[in-house]
């Protein structure tokens, strides 16, 4: 459980991070998915949400 909570903080400061260091950027990244069709971006969702379980799970079996 431990390990559940320091994901979502490192979520929290790397989301942080985004907003502070480029805050025009985050702003027009959500300004272009706001024009994004909603299926288009639940396949880009589910496309990183694959990767980012792949990429864990061979962090923790090595």
């Amino acid at each position: 459980m431990t390990d559940l909570w320091a994901a979502l903080c490192l979520v929290a400061v790397l989301e942080g991070l985004m907003l502070f260091a480029a805050p025009r950027g985050w702003k027009r990244a959500a300004e272009q998915m706001l024009a994004m069709p909603d299926r288009q971006l639940r396949t880009i969702g589910g496309i990183v949400l694959a990767v980012g379980i792949l990429a864990l799970y061979l962090i923790r079996s090595g």
